[in-house]
């Protein structure tokens, strides 16, 4: 039976399973050893059942805690080795993004403030995913672009190639429709300013990773010499999620 890369669920949009992808010495990332996800918090009845089955056993929440607050954290967190690792620290509304300016660009600038900003946390979610008991889970609100950013750091860590990391990236893009209707269910009476709310385009991440090798070298060296991420580390994550 083929793995498939993204999982169904009824109130989740954006579950996707980072097993497949090629490693430069050509062993592949393990198919249900690590998720990526939109929020847990939404978790219930049947879609609980769900997750459940698939045995994860750490939760790393990207998101801010007044976030968790508003929405809620996954159900039961105590089950789990759960960590909430907010790598972004100025918050902004995409809803109400000026929609004359060049979205990609911005996103991207968005992104290079996460990667300033949040490397404590960055480290922190890579040591857990490398280190803790698997399987695993990452994610914010819609699996989008934290959740983005931390899939491409750890993709990067286990030498996939770029083109697949962009095209992993991209595969949001299956659930903007859906993640758009949430945000005017859970938004009546707003105004939706931005029309590339839910997008997540290649070209973002591409843009994402230039901007890291002109600041830093590389995107590897970024995560090895300003994130701090070790020799140690890298191999535990390539052992664990390698096959």
């Amino acid at each position: 039976m083929p793995h498939r890369r993204h999982l169904p669920f009824e109130r989740l949009h954006n579950f996707r399973d980072l097993g497949g992808y090629r490693s430069a010495d050509g062993r592949t990332v393990a198919w249900g050893t690590l998720y990526r996800a939109d929020s847990l918090g939404k978790l219930q009845g049947a879609d609980w059942d769900r997750f459940l089955d698939l045995g994860v056993r750490t939760v790393i929440d990207l998101r801010y805690p007044w976030e968790i607050e508003a929405k809620g954290r996954i159900p039961e967190a105590e089950r789990f080795t759960y960590a909430n690792l907010s790598i972004e620290h100025r918050p902004y509304d995409q809803a109400a993004i000026d929609p004359d300016i060049d979205p990609w660009r911005y996103l991207a600038d968005r992104f290079a403030e996460v990667a300033e900003d949040g490397v404590v946390e960055i480290r922190r979610a890579v040591e857990l995913i490398a280190d803790g008991p698997g399987p695993a889970v990452f994610h914010c609100t819609s699996g989008k672009d934290r959740t983005g950013l931390i899939a491409a750091f750890v993709l990067t860590l286990l030498e996939v190639p770029e083109e697949e990391i962009l095209a992993d990236f991209a595969l949001t893009e299956l659930a903007t429709a859906r993640l758009t209707a949430d945000w005017h269910a859970a938004n009546p009476g707003r105004t939706m300013r931005w029309p590339s709310y839910g997008r997540a385009p290649a070209t973002v991440m591409e843009l994402v990773l230039a901007d890291l090798t002109s600041r830093y070298g590389s995107p590897t060296a970024y995560l090895t010499e300003t994130v701090g991420i070790t020799p140690d580390t890298v191999a535990r994550l390539r052992a664990r999620l390698l096959t």
